[in-house]
């Protein structure tokens, strides 16, 4: 697989699988082809940017994250720009979603959960210090490093279009609803550090209880409930970690307990130790200014190459958990907002198996080269159902299918996920081991 070809290049760094999607942006794994490191490629489209009026935004955000080198915060590198996209070079972090180990584990034990739970405000307090505010706080956005650690993501990018007003406030409805603050639901202004710590509750909240504390179908009803933080611990939760959280989940923001005070909360202390890294003082921006500008000699250079993408052994070894290749070819594969199989079918083959399958579901198709985009026609609980396919071939005989979810609730992509998985027994490959099993 050394003399694979990558599919796309920008400047130093090959690009391969898609990893996440937004509204503004989409991250793919990348490797440096000087260094061989792997990072991640936040892509976003530039016409956009202009559109939204977000370039100053944008420019204020990275440059503030450039100096930010925090144990608990994913690192921004460096930024690129070309005619029509700006990439904004992130660390790659490999140990998953906190918001998997909630889902495919249930609650955690009080002594886990808040050691976690002690990195995010070590990570929250630091960013807020730099008057960056993440505003889109949840488990989806928490990552863990190969040795456990959490690092927040999107930190300072997740709300590319926040304004602050001449009042000193916030006055953009962003975020998930269930982790969002009441003051940012009235829409008459917040502060972003009392409304992330808002979130950082709601957090601490599912880390112990294994479930959300405000949780409604019909989201004028969960409004409410968020309003009136109308919740209830259950009764495995400790007396210190409940007052704790009825601190933070407190509607009243100028009420709502500080981060100065959390570091002093009883509960909190427990094994507390404080992080240590190096201050930056300085970091060169130049690339941020680049970026925006129309001559082409600041423009990174883009190469393409002909689909299906090949995945080579680097790639393959870093979406593999504790670099055991096996649970790539398990079928068995745990509950989580992407999932693949391999086959032995040809690409083409395993296209046309997904178009049939999916099309009794309900889902609209669109294909191009060897990518799908799968759209049900129905709304669920959060919009419509988005499902993204790619095929990567990992040897002359061999693909690899990542399906993932795009847009939409994740426990309805797990279901459609089930459903198609066994419409398409015929195309997943199995080993000698497994067709015993089957037998």
């Amino acid at each position: 697989m050394s003399t694979a070809k990558v599919k796309r290049r920008v400047g130093k760094y090959e690009l391969g699988r898609t990893i996440g999607e937004g509204t503004f942006a989409k991250v793919r794994f990348a490797r440096n082809s000087e260094t061989g490191e792997p990072v991640a490629i936040k892509i976003l489209d530039k016409e956009k940017v202009l559109k939204h009026k977000m370039v100053e935004q944008i420019k204020r955000e990275i440059a503030t994250m450039k100096l930010i080198k925090h144990p608990n915060v994913v690192r921004i590198y460096e930024v690129m720009g070309s005619k029509t996209k700006i990439f904004i070079v992130l660390e790659f972090v490999t140990g998953g979603e906190l918001f998997d180990k909630i889902v495919n584990h249930g609650r955690m034990r009080e002594d886990e959960a808040r050691r976690y739970f002690q990195q995010l405000i070590n990570a929250v307090d630091y960013c807020h210090s730099r008057g960056v505010y993440h505003r889109d706080l949840k488990p989806e956005n928490l990552l863990l490093d190969a040795y456990g650690n959490l690092k927040v993501s999107d930190f300072g990018l997740s709300a590319l279009s926040q304004q602050v007003r001449d009042d000193g406030l916030l006055h953009t409805t962003c975020g998930t609803p269930n982790y969002v603050a009441p003051e940012v639901l009235n829409d008459r202004g917040y502060d972003g550090a009392t409304a992330d710590l808002w979130s950082c509750g709601v957090i601490l909240f599912v880390l112990l209880a294994g479930y959300l504390p405000f949780e409604d179908s019909n989201l004028m009803a969960l409004y409410k409930k968020i309003s009136d933080a109308e919740f209830t611990c259950p009764c495995w939760i400790s007396f210190n970690a409940m007052r704790l959280l009825t601190r933070i989940l407190d509607p009243d923001p100028t009420m709502r307990i500080t981060v100065p005070e959390i570091l002093e909360d009883e509960w909190f202390k427990d094994g507390y130790k404080p992080p240590e890294f190096e201050e930056i003082n300085y970091a060169n921006l130049d690339d941020v200014d680049a970026v925006f500008k129309d001559s082409e000699e600041h423009h990174v250079t883009e190469k393409k190459e002909e689909p299906p993408a090949a995945m080579n052994a680097f790639e393959l070894i870093s979406m593999s958990k504790g670099l055991n290749l096996g649970n790539l070819f398990d079928t068995e594969q745990e509950f989580k907002r992407e999932t693949r199989f391999t086959s032995k079918s040809p690409a083409k083959e395993i296209i046309s198996k997904i178009e049939e399958a999916a099309k009794p579901l309900g889902f609209g198709i669109q294909k191009k080269n060897y990518k799908m985009r799968l759209e049900n026609v129905k709304a669920g609980r959060k919009g419509n159902l988005n499902v993204a396919a790619e095929i990567f071939q990992v040897a002359p005989s061999l693909h690899m299918v990542e399906v993932r979810k795009a847009k939409g609730d994740t426990l309805e992509f797990h279901k459609f996920y089930k459903k198609l998985s066994g419409s398409l027994k015929d195309v997943v490959w199995k080993s000698e081991d497994d067709q015993d099993k089957d037998a």
